[in-house]
């Protein structure tokens, strides 16, 4: 199996990058990259995800299709039932992708989104995307903050934001997991993007216990998180008092996301 995935991703590679062509010296370089285990999307220097093209030159995150799943999801849901225009909130943003690709998709539906990240490597990566996917400024705004810190400020720019939808992908993988997590993420991926504390809800937490001050009457959260946390997000959840909220699996039949209404 590790050969046959080796073979398409180096395929792939080359078909993206070099045109098919296999004697670039460059090429040759990449390739030997790609066998040490190097992700194939950082070699090529972009991914898709909901038809947008997904910039990774400063190394974010890398867009998983169980992430892709839950946005279609929530997009699909946004284009049935809203009838005004809604604004919405990308928190742990990374690259951009999922409010990229609600404002892409429902352009006469989505006035805006904020985009919420700490890391200023990522706040640029979300400014290149947003270029690359032709979307106006006036439908966007760049907020560096740890959670919701900044989002609360009381300046007149940001005030207490309040959204319909809220889409959340925090990190959330246990350190005490790591044995379970691929390698060529451990060595290549972002580690403050992917490690949540103990059991991996330090962010899940933090973001649950602000969260529905920022939702409109109505409005939605949608959060992804790790399957075998299921139990214990209930227990959050009890906590601050949210009761209306519902579980659903990702493709692979894992739990995967929460919406929150």
């Amino acid at each position: 199996m590790k050969n046959k995935n080796l073979k398409r991703e180096t395929n792939w590679l080359l078909k993206e990058k070099y045109e098919g062509d296999l004697t670039k010296a460059a090429a040759q370089k990449d390739i030997r990259r790609l066998k040490k285990g190097e992700p194939v999307d950082y070699l090529i220097g972009f991914t898709r995800f909901l038809g947008c093209k997904i910039e990774l030159s400063q190394k974010p995150l890398i867009p998983r299709p169980e992430t892709e799943y839950w946005v279609k999801k929530a997009i699909e849901e946004i284009k049935q039932t809203s009838k005004k225009k809604i604004r919405c909130l990308d928190i742990f943003a990374g690259s951009g992708c999922i409010g990229i690709a609600v404002l892409k998709d429902c352009p006469e539906i989505c006035r805006g989104v904020d985009f919420v990240e700490i890391s200023k490597k990522f706040l640029k990566q979300i400014r290149i995307n947003l270029k690359i996917n032709g979307i106006n400024k006036k439908r966007y705004r760049i907020i560096q903050s740890d959670v919701f810190r900044e989002v609360n400020s009381p300046s007149p720019r940001l005030r207490r934001a309040k959204y319909d939808y809220i889409f959340a992908n925090p990190p959330y993988v246990a350190k005490e997991r790591k044995n379970k997590v691929q390698k060529s993420v451990l060595d290549f991926e972002p580690k403050k993007a992917l490690w949540g504390g103990g059991k991996g809800l330090f962010y899940i937490k933090k973001f649950l216990k602000e969260a529905k001050s920022h939702l409109k009457d109505n409005g939605k959260i949608y959060m992804e998180f790790a399957s075998l946390q299921k139990r214990e997000i209930r227990k959050i959840l009890e906590k601050y008092n949210y009761s209306n909220y519902q579980f659903f699996k990702d493709q692979y039949g894992k739990w995967r996301y929460l919406i929150l209404n």
